[in-house]
């Protein structure tokens, strides 16, 4: 007992303090600045592997970005600046388009709307289940480190169920393929109601590198409101509390 004591006054507090203001690695690359109103179509056609660029005018769809920075790269940051702003979660699809017009902080304000009722029924306690659609892991392996002794997202009464009759709504990884769509389906059905459903990652929202693959089947998506947009390749933790943490208005 006296062994564990120890090593715990030696190591200290392990888990971020403060999510909403913790800061990442300076080559984190996050929100993206668009620095000009339009380029040559010429210059960003197929240069991003996701599509996610438009060039009149000029944006970047976030929904669509995998952050591999190649754009920035190739047109220079006096076009398009990668910060290192995490908190990048928004409850509209159309917020994630990023143009010249684009303030971070203006955006940040108004990317998910307080819900008066979402905060009522699932302030204290807000318990998700976990589907991977046909993910490659990255999204997963990220969700699962929210729960980690660093992120720590269950002390905010967050955390992700074993089942989803326990769940207050699911959270969706990967594109969606045929093999997994009759079960996202089922696993959806089961969870009571009021349910939310939360899409983490470019590959959930918008297909992401897959998007051309025939053996994807995204019917669910068309079919049912979508209430948090979660971007990334993977998506970061911090991204993902703070994206739940806003939309609970906490």
């Amino acid at each position: 007992m006296f062994e564990i004591l120890k090593i715990s006054l030696r190591q200290g507090r392990q888990y971020i303090n403060d999510v909403k203001n913790a800061a990442v690695n300076k080559m984190f690359r996050g929100f993206p600045e668009v620095r000009k109103t339009e380029v040559n179509n010429e210059d960003v056609k197929n240069l991003c592997p996701a599509d996610a660029i438009e060039s009149s005018p000029l944006s970047v769809d976030l929904g669509k970005c995998i952050l591999c920075g190649k754009c920035e790269r190739t047109l220079g940051e006096s076009v398009i600046k990668f910060t290192n702003e995490h908190r990048i979660s928004s409850d509209s699809r159309e917020k994630l388009i990023i143009t010249s017009k684009t303030n971070y902080k203006e955006w940040a304000a108004e990317s998910i709307r307080q819900r008066s009722e979402i905060h009522q029924l699932f302030n204290r306690s807000f318990k998700l289940r976990s589907v991977s659609a046909g993910g490659c892991n990255g999204c997963e392996m990220e969700l699962n480190a929210c729960s980690n002794v660093n992120f720590d997202m269950g002390r905010f009464g967050i955390d992700i169920v074993a089942g989803p009759r326990h769940a207050d709504g699911i959270i969706i990884t990967g594109p969606i393929t045929e093999n997994m769509a009759e079960a996202l389906e089922e696993t959806y059905n089961a969870v009571p109601e009021p349910k939310v459903i939360i899409l983490a990652g470019a590959c959930a929202i918008s297909k992401g590198l897959f998007s051309e693959s025939d053996s994807l089947k995204r019917e669910f998506i068309e079919k049912h409101k979508i209430d948090l947009y979660i971007p990334g390749c993977p998506v970061h933790p911090l991204t993902v509390i703070n994206g739940i943490l806003g939309f609970l208005k906490r």
